[in-house]
């Protein structure tokens, strides 16, 4: 960890630098909670860090209270629901900062997902509850293909009130057109055959 650290330094120093996200294996049970512990105890400080539950098993208290006291933040997330990660989605603050990962919500073609702003609409209310919480509230799209990510986000910006700029409306415009044609001549090309 040491070493990684020692190469995102410049980021650190130029104030470029989030959160460290440490993303847990799908496989990794409540079972490593030792493990996980002695490895957050080993964390160099002077970094904030957020670690990602990708198991179902890490729905107890005991996570949460351990992240707590090493000042770690949970990261929430929007996944699948397949995947049986819905206790992720909640408003849970183990840190002075948040970190929130919307993965998009299908299998497959996994993180090929755009997000309806309804969908989006619950997180508004959870991001405003956790920037009255903590200092610094991260949100990261990884429903990634065809710029998904991108649209979502200057979507999800606007929903906070912030103003866009033309720029901003301009891409959300034509993506949007994009997907929709897309989408459109999928349909036909499915319904020909």
């Amino acid at each position: 960890m040491g070493e990684f650290l020692e190469k995102i330094s410049p980021l650190k120093s130029a104030k470029k630098l989030g959160a460290v996200l440490i993303q847990l294996p799908p496989s990794f049970t409540v079972r490593e909670f030792q493990n996980t512990e002695e490895f957050l105890d080993r964390l160099p400080s002077g970094y904030d860090y957020a670690i990602e539950f990708r198991n179902p098993s890490w729905n107890t208290e005991g996570p949460w209270e351990m992240l707590k006291h090493y000042g770690i933040a949970a990261v929430m997330t929007d996944s699948p629901e397949q995947d049986n990660l819905q206790f992720l989605s909640q408003a849970v603050v183990t840190a002075n900062h948040s970190f929130i990962r919307w993965h998009g919500r299908q299998i497959k073609p996994r993180y090929n997902y755009l997000y309806s702003k309804e969908e989006l609409r619950p997180w508004v209310d959870k991001v405003r509850q956790l920037s009255n919480e903590t200092a610094v509230v991260r949100g990261y799209f990884n429903n990634h293909y065809g710029a998904r990510a991108v649209v979502n986000a200057i979507e999800f910006k606007e929903m906070l009130g912030t103003l866009l700029s033309e720029k901003e409306k301009a891409v959300m415009e034509n993506a949007r057109n994009l997907f929709f044609q897309t989408s459109r001549q999928s349909t036909l090309d499915t319904s020909l055959k």
